[in-house]
This record gives C-alpha cells, structure tokens and sequence, in this order.
C-alpha cells in the first residue's frame, strides 16, 4: 500500500515551483526582486559550489547566517546534495555557536563576515583560534574534530576561509549529471535538519527532522487556504523554525510570493503590507498565525485580530513536532482564534494527561500535552537518553507544556510546566545560562528566575552568591555575558544574596526567589 502522501525532499521544491510557476515573482528583498526560475537557478549555483567544496551526503553544515537572499539558496542547495542543515541562531554568540558546531559534528561553518554591528568573523577567529594556520584553508582543532572548513558570505578573501563568490564561481566546473545525481540519491525519510532548541539539561538539543515537514506545510497552507496568489511577510528569522517553514518552504509548496526583510522592524513591515500589494492598505492582510492561549498573549491577539487581521489563526506547535500541530481555521470564531491554541491538525494526535499519575485528564482540565504524529522528531541529535526523556513507548512526545482540551475540541496552551523562561519568544533554559555564569571567577552561585516584563512577556533576574571576600556589580555580571552567549540569554536583573533558601533535599527554592524578585524589583 502506498503513502497517501506523495513524499519528496526539500531540495526538489524549487525545481517543481519553477515548472509550476516560472516567470511569477518569488522573492523580493530590499528593492530586488526574483521570479521562481531564477530562484531554481541560484539554488542550483549553491549547490554545485557546495559539491565542489567537498560537502558530501550527510555531512552537517552550519548555517549562521541573517535573514538574506543566500540564506534560501543555502537552505534547497544543501538538501538538495543530500547534506544536513543545521540553522543556527544568529543571536547565539562564541560560546553558543562553539557548542552547536561541536554537539552536531558539523564538517562545515558557513557565516557572514559582519551584519551590522556584530563582527561574526571576529567571533568565528575567536572560535579557531588556529584558522589562517593552513595555506590549504583545512582547519585543525582539537576540539572541532569534524570541522573542516569555514565559508564567509562575502566577496573579500579572509585568511583561512573560503569566499562565497569563488565557492559559486568553482562551481561552475560542476556538471548538471552530476547535480541531478546527487540530488536523485537523496532519502525522502533521511535527515535533513537539525534544529537547536534548549532543554531541560542546561544544553541546546539538535532536534532532527527528515524532508515529512513538506507534508506538514501543504496541510498547513491547505487550512489556511494560502496559494499562489498570496504574499507572504517574512521578518522572523530564518534560523528558527517557524520562520523557515512559514516563509521559504511554504511559498516553494504554494506559489506564494515572499517578502522578506532582514529583522523585525513595525514601521517597514507597515510599508511593505502598503508597497507590494493594491489598494495601499492593511485590509489585504488576510490571515496570519498567533500563538495564544496563555492568559498574557489573548488581549495581545484580540488586538491584532480586530486591527490587522481578523483572519487570524492560532496555533500550537514546538521544534520536536513542527510548527502546525493544532491550527485553527479562518473562518473559527473570534474566541476560539484568540483564546484558543488551535484544532489538531491532520495526521496529529493530542491528549492531555496528569503530569505526576500520567491518567488522561477530562475535557477542560489542566495538565501536560501530549502530541503524537508523522511530524515526530526523529530524536535529539546524539542525546538518546533525552530523547528516550521526551518520546515514550508509544510514540508520544512529552511536551512539558500546561494545557487542556475544550469541549469544541480545541487545544488551550496555558504555560509550561519546566521552568524554561520565554524572552521576546525565545525559549531560555535556566541551567544553561547559570553554567555559565558559574564560571564566573568571583561567582560562588547563581540561580535564574523569570521576571514579568510588557515588551518581552519575561526575562531572567540572576541571583549572584559572590566568592568570599569578592565583590561584584550588577554591570560586571551583565558584561561577563555579552558577546558570549545569546542577548536574549543575557539576564535583565542581578540580585545579590548571602545564601539561598534552600529545600530539606538541599535544591534551591525557586520560588521564594521568584517572590523576592517581585518584592525587590518593585512589581507585585
């Protein structure tokens, strides 16, 4: 019996949209724009530039790269030769990238040189210390055993790495036979991605998925009726995965034109909506995802839902399941697109079970989501354990997330059951933030707690034990962070004690921190 679904890979969309689609525009960024022809055209450009470089199938490439033309054609080039992607935040500094390069055995960094303020080679030489070392641009590192070479977006030659310019110019020595083949042997059901998200442990874990997110975005552009007469905005970055799958995958999979901009900025978004479509204003906007359910985020989509968009859907979703697990319709209420988390999508089970007896709570009843489905993570990269922590027996992913199930058979998300803090709509795992900061020479320890903020939902308050006989400010904790872990990693607030309250176990009392963080920063 075949798949209802007609599997096929990632690499193979931009081939397909230019047949479907040709001459139809397909891209347009800072004043230029691309049709679906030559979008397939500079996607096959990449791609022959990366077989020559030497990536070969299954080899990891690391992507740390801002919202840009190049980062599309990086995105089906890879996938299309068979090699796995791994998209890194662009937020991340040292430290993070240095972990995410070494965790996922990636043979390949490719990155830009500067953007904007942020000197991303500096922090690449200060990664290899060694890079420039060999005339041959091979790099030798004891603790990158599997990086081989580095790519900068640039047309300047940087000692130790390779130009894209002369990457895409030695590329064209690669013939079409060649290409077709490579991109022939590529397994639909092979990984494709690796997708870093924080975890419980205090690290970052490489969710894998194979090409099945196809699957995931047709049905997903199926319920919110998206073709190719729509355009899509895209201003989230590209490194993560709703902006991904909701910008270059979903116009591939439907003809939609894309609109994309380097970051998010209100005032160009509004000039945009006004620029690329006719009559010049926001009643085009005809449909669009929230993610609500939580008691802070409904005003916020009521809002936007009776402003901009009163097509508006919400959704629920996570890296280890994909974006669109519950989705709402466009034609649902308003209560149920803004109060709700959307309705399970199709091939999606989802049940709600008591966190501490794992029985199946009753309808409108708390407890942790469960979600199980064809859009399962294949598990975390090199972290059997913790998959073995999330996936159980039976298929179902254990989100750590709080929520219910409505009588009318959607899915409410309330909160999360972790302690994992979300700042400005990244997830922060605490642990991970307070290693750090441990290696702090005057830091004796640390603890992170959430602290309620209106622009960015919330942000960690550090509390600091000082070494004996140290002393420290609140300026010289902050400062040790930047430039070596993410900002939205960086703690907003530090609060210095003598010591913590503690549990009879000898555990750090969160949430009497919490409550004195209130008390402290003036927010009751």
């Amino acid at each position: 019996m075949t798949d209802w679904f007609q599997k096929a890979t990632i690499g193979s969309l931009p081939d397909e949209a230019a047949g479907k689609y040709g001459e139809r525009e397909a891209l347009y960024f800072k004043g230029q724009r691309w049709n679906f022809a030559q979008l397939a055209q500079d996607v096959d450009r990449a791609a022959k530039g990366l077989v020559h470089l030497g990536i070969e199938p299954g080899e990891k490439v690391g992507l740390w790269v801002p919202n840009r033309p190049e980062f599309l054609h990086l995105v089906f080039g890879l996938a299309k030769i068979g090699a796995i992607i791994v998209p890194i935040n662009t937020f991340f500094r040292s430290s993070d990238t240095a972990y995410v390069l070494r965790q996922s055995n990636s043979s390949t960094l490719i990155t830009v040189d500067r953007s904007g303020p942020i000197d991303y080679l500096g922090m690449v030489r200060e990664i290899i210390p060694t890079l420039g070392e060999s005339p041959e641009k091979e790099i030798s590192h004891p603790k990158f055993p599997d990086l081989n070479r580095v790519v900068i977006l640039s047309d300047a030659d940087y000692e130790g790495t390779y130009s894209w310019a002369g990457v895409l110019k030695a590329g064209e020595s690669v013939n079409d036979n060649l290409l077709n083949a490579r991109s022939a042997d590529v397994d639909p059901d092979g990984t494709v991605l690796i997708m870093y998200t924080s975890g419980t442990t205090g690290f970052p874990k490489g969710v894998m998925h194979n090409h099945n997110v196809i699957r995931n975005i047709t049905d997903r552009a199926n319920r919110m009726a998206v073709t190719h007469q729509d355009v899509i905005l895209v201003f989230l970055p590209l490194f993560h995965v709703f902006g991904l799958q909701e910008g270059p995958l979903m116009s591939m999979v439907t003809g939609a034109r894309e609109v994309l901009t380097e970051r998010f900025d209100p005032g160009e978004s509004l000039d945009l909506i006004q620029q690329e479509r006719d009559p010049r204003d926001v009643s085009s906007l005809r449909t669009g995802i929230a993610a609500t359910g939580m008691s802070s985020s409904v005003p916020i989509a009521t809002k936007v839902d009776e402003m901009l968009c009163s097509g508006m859907v919400s959704a629920f979703g996570m890296s280890e399941i994909g974006v669109g697990a519950c989705l709402s319709f466009p034609t649902s209420t308003r209560e149920q697109r803004c109060e709700a988390s959307g309705f399970p999508a199709p091939g999606y089970e989802i049940r709600i079970i008591d966190p501490t007896t794992g029985r199946e709570q009753p309808v409108d009843t708390p407890g942790e989501i469960l979600v199980r489905g064809y859009m399962v993570m294949q598990g975390y990269y090199n972290k059997p354990e913790e998959t073995a922590k999330t996936i159980d027996a039976e298929g179902w992913v254990h989100s750590g997330d709080l929520g219910l199930m409505r009588e009318d058979g959607h899915l409410r998300f309330m909160g999360r059951i972790k302690e994992m803090l979300k700042t400005g709509g990244e997830n922060v795992d605490p642990m991970e933030v307070e290693g750090y900061l441990l290696s702090h020479p005057a830091i004796r320890q640390v603890a992170i707690v959430g602290y309620p903020d209106e622009r960015l939902s919330e942000v960690g308050v550090a509390f600091v034990q000082p070494e004996m006989g140290e002393t420290l400010s609140e300026p010289d904790v902050i400062d040790y962070c930047r430039g070596k872990i993410a900002t939205f990693k960086i703690p907003r607030h530090v609060i210095f004690v003598r010591d913590f309250p503690m549990t009879g176990s000898g555990k750090i009392q969160k949430v009497k921190l919490k409550e004195k963080a209130l008390e402290e920063l003036g927010r009751s």
